[in-house]
C-alpha cells in the first residue's frame, strides 16, 4: 500500500517537472523480470519506479538501510541492501527469491552512479538472470541527474527496451566469458536507447 501510494504521488509530482517515460509496453506483466538500468542519480530507482506499473524490488546499496528510519523506508519500498565491495550471497539468494515468485527485480548493473557515459556492467546482473531464466529489460535513465534544477529546461526521460531473452544460454556452462558476453548485450542496448 505504501509503495503504490508513494508511487501515484511521484508520478504527479514528476509529471509536473516534466517526466517523460517511452517503451513501458516492453515490459512483461506477469512473470519473472530484471529491470537493468544506467545510474546517474539518487533518483532514478524512485523515477523508474513511478513510471512502471510493476512494483519493482530494487537492490540498494547497504548504505542505506545503516539508521533505522531509513532502512524502514527502503524496505517499505520493497527495497533490499546490498554489500558491494564482496559478493554479497545473501542479496544473491534474495534477488533468485523474488525473480521464483514472478515478481521484478531492479538492479544496476554498474553498482553504483555513473554520469561519464562510459557503460561497464558487472557480472552480477548476468550472473542473475542466466541461474533464473529470467529476461532483462534495459532501461535508460536520461537527465534524471539535472531534473530538479532544469526539468523544464532539460526534460528528463525514462526508456525501456525489448526485453533480453536468457532462452538461448539455457544449458550452457556459467563462465566469466558468457556473463561478460550477456552483460556487454545489455549496456549496448542501454548505450542505444541513451542515444535515441
Amino acid at each position: 500500500m505504501f509503495y503504490k501510494s508513494l508511487r501515484v504521488l511521484a508520478r504527479i509530482i514528476f509529471a509536473v517537472l516534466g517526466l517523460k517515460s517511452s517503451g513501458i509496453h516492453n515490459l512483461p506483466m506477469k512473470g519473472p523480470v530484471i529491470i537493468a538500468a544506467n545510474h546517474v542519480s539518487m533518483w532514478d530507482p524512485i523515477i523508474i519506479g513511478a513510471v512502471t506499473p510493476r512494483t519493482i524490488n530494487f537492490m540498494a546499496k547497504a548504505e542505506f538501510f545503516q539508521r533505522p528510519w531509513m532502512a524502514w523506508f527502503f524496505y517499505k519500498l520493497n527495497a533490499f541492501p546490498v554489500h558491494r565491495k564482496a559478493g554479497d550471497r545473501s542479496a544473491l539468494r534474495r534477488a533468485m527469491e523474488i525473480l521464483e515468485k514472478q515478481e521484478v527485480l531492479g538492479i544496476f548493473p554498474e553498482g553504483f552512479r555513473n554520469r561519464s557515459g562510459d557503460l561497464k556492467a558487472q557480472a552480477g546482473t548476468a550472473m542473475i538472470a542466466v541461474k533464473t531464466g529470467a529476461p532483462i529489460v534495459p532501461v535508460a535513465c536520461v537527465g534524471t541527474h539535472r531534473f530538479i534544477l532544469f526539468g523544464w529546461l532539460h526534460p528528463f526521460e525514462v526508456r525501456m527496451g525489448e526485453p533480453i531473452s536468457m532462452e538461448r544460454y539455457t544449458g550452457q556452462k556459467v563462465t566469466s566469458a558468457l556473463l561478460d558476453e550477456i552483460s556487454q548485450e545489455v549496456m549496448d542496448e542501454i548505450q542505444r536507447l541513451l542515444c535515441k
